[in-house]
């Protein structure tokens, strides 16, 4: 990463915190995704409540032992495994915040240099304040789905904003002009990035209303194409806040639906990330990207069959939550080497020209 300096573009302690930025924003791309997997697993054990209370655990910053437990919350027993599950997804968490007021602090200094993303700095920051406030939420709304599937949303936010801070900080490091024009997103492009989005939404609130195997088979749902379904009862997003949402609320049309819905939309996901991968596989730096997702997303629908297949095996099911987080980091590189392809482009042909406006 060195070698991507240019001479003389910063002063030598400059440049010695922007190797330093590069590394940890690096460092927190792999960091928010072990976070996200931590946090999928801890729902998947059932441990999203194996602490009461937020944000210690039975009063107490580390797990306490059965009879402080029992002083502290009668009325939920003490099931230490899980409590230590929803504690260490704490910890890693809390630790994830600290690296993005070390990358906010080191990166103060540079912040009135042209071409520094600045504004990624201060949009983590916010996110990741959000995200917390989402998880002391998912706790005291005793896992009220719309909070839950908006906390995923939100880790996955912060993911794609630590991907895109690093590769801003790479083209900082470069010396790349600023203001460089680069290439629109198309429609398609749009598409697919929103039918990304509303995916994991759906994937998020399949979980959180534990509807993973409520359609038994594939690619019938419980032996039949179209089975009895409450739709609006099993996208009602004002459902009341207060219930105990641990192993679900709704009944078994309602969590058919969901099931369903998820299915469908994985489906017009896959058409659009095709239409976008024959649309500019002539563009031999698009094609690794390209092809990286629709691999990664052929992967994903092979693990979300084996997952009804297979009763929703832990493993397998965490395996799925990989899958989304190897599309989000897919599709957020496919976006910014479009984008920056013009950036190269720009002036060797007329042709360039007419794409690269701003």
């Amino acid at each position: 990463m060195q070698g991507a300096f240019t001479p003389g573009l910063l002063e030598p302690a400059h440049s010695r915190r922007l190797r330093w930025l590069l590394n940890l924003s690096l460092v927190g791309v792999v960091f928010t995704a072990v976070v996200v997997l931590i946090g999928a697993w801890t729902r998947l054990v059932d441990a999203g409540l194996g602490c009461p209370d937020w944000p210690g655990c039975y009063g107490a910053l580390v797990v306490p032992d059965a009879e402080r437990a029992m002083a502290h919350s009668p009325g939920a027993p003490l099931e230490t495994f899980k409590a230590w599950m929803e504690m260490i997804h704490r910890y890693v968490a809390s630790t994830l915040g600290l690296l993005v007021i070390t990358l906010l602090a080191l990166g103060a200094g540079l912040r009135r240099r042209s071409g520094y993303p600045w504004a990624i700095n201060l949009a983590l920051l916010g996110v990741i304040l959000v995200q917390g406030a989402f998880g002391a939420f998912t706790v005291t709304l005793k896992l009220w789905p719309q909070v839950v599937t908006l906390h995923l949303l939100g880790g996955l936010t912060v993911l794609l904003l630590f991907l895109w801070l690093h590769l801003s900080l790479r083209r900082f490091a470069k010396g790349a002009a600023p203001g460089a024009p680069r290439r629109r997103l198309t429609p398609l492009w749009g598409l697919a990035m929103l039918l990304l989005v509303l995916q994991l939404a759906l994937g998020g609130w399949v979980s959180s209303n534990y509807a993973g195997i409520a359609c038994q088979g594939f690619p019938t749902c419980n032996g039949q194409w179209w089975p009895e379904m409450d739709w609006s009862e099993g996208f009602h997003l004002t459902q009341t806040v207060g219930p105990n949402y641990l192993y679900g609320q709704l009944h078994a049309e309602a969590r058919t639906a969901i099931h369903l819905g998820h299915r469908l939309g994985a489906l017009l996901l896959g058409l659009a990330l095709l239409a976008l991968a024959l649309r500019h596989w002539g563009e031999a730096r698009m094609r690794p990207w390209l092809a990286g997702l629709v691999a990664a997303y052929a992967v994903q629908l092979g693990l979300g069959v084996a997952n009804v297949l297979m009763w929703l095996p832990l493993w397998l099911a965490l395996l799925h939550t990989a899958g989304a987080v190897s599309l989000v980091l897919l599709l957020t590189l496919a976006v910014w080497s479009w984008r920056e392809t013009a950036v190269e482009a720009v002036g060797s042909t007329g042709k360039d020209k007419e794409w690269a406006n701003v």
